[in-house]
């Protein structure tokens, strides 16, 4: 635990440079993998999902921070579309994430604790409202001392790039069997121009394994009903 707490508290300083600009309002967004290329090595990125990683040496003292980069489908960093591990639900196609095992610190003992998000900006048309992320998931090939977790976090970049909210969910110790899991912010007046984001975080080191599944992404206002949209138009403002 205490190495999650300071991998958490590093996350929470150095997760991501990105301004806060050329957004409308929060958008709900909802995937379940199935319309995206499998095989599209760019296909999470296309979809809005971005990545940053902290590494940590052997006795958890920060050594660096990378990205923000858009996020891989290659099987090697982070995460991966992959096929087969759903059931009835989930369909043919699920989301894996896991350490960056292209990352040679591994092999130093370093703690790799990785980061995939989708990223918005809060604005004056969502206060007062509850947002909701929900998914399902299932353990995948994790082991001890790795660990992983869902999140939803608010960052300030007026302070800092101060972490405002940072509310998660265990996922280490899940079932091996698909099972529903949510977490909910509310927006107030104080999180205004502030960046939101939605993910998954993986912690580990000497290449130990890593894996969480996770389906039917859901990030939508309290009882509101999910659509099929995302934040890519959003996202892709940023760099116009």
């Amino acid at each position: 635990m205490k190495k999650l707490a300071i991998a958490t508290l590093a996350a929470i300083l150095m997760a991501c440079m990105i301004p806060a600009a050329g957004f409308a309002q929060l958008a709900p967004y909802s995937q379940d993998f199935e319309g995206l290329v499998q095989s599209d090595t760019d296909a999470l990125t296309n979809d809005g999902w971005l990545i940053f990683a902290n590494v940590f040496g052997p006795d958890m003292s920060y050594w660096y921070g990378y990205g923000v980069f858009g996020a891989p489908n290659d099987g090697a960093a982070f995460c991966q579309i992959v096929v087969g591990e759903g059931g009835g639900e989930q369909g043919e196609q699920q989301l894996v994430t896991f350490s960056d095992y292209n990352n040679a610190d591994h092999a130093n003992g370093a703690f790799i604790e990785t980061n995939l998000f989708q990223e918005q900006v809060v604005t004056e048309d969502s206060i007062g409202e509850t947002w909701v992320f929900s998914f399902q998931a299932k353990l995948g090939n994790i082991v001890d001392p790795s660990t992983a977790h869902a999140f939803i976090k608010t960052l300030d970049p007026n302070n800092g790039w101060a972490t405002t909210n940072f509310i998660t969910e265990e996922m280490t110790s899940i079932s091996e069997t698909w099972n529903a899991y949510s977490i909910s912010l509310t927006i107030d007046e104080g999180l205004v121009g502030q960046i939101l984001q939605i993910g998954f975080m993986n912690l580990a080191t000497n290449y130990d394994s890593s894996g969480i599944f996770y389906d039917n992404i859901n990030f939508n206002i309290e009882g509101s009903v999910a659509t099929q949209s995302t934040t890519l138009d959003n996202l892709k403002s940023l760099y116009r």
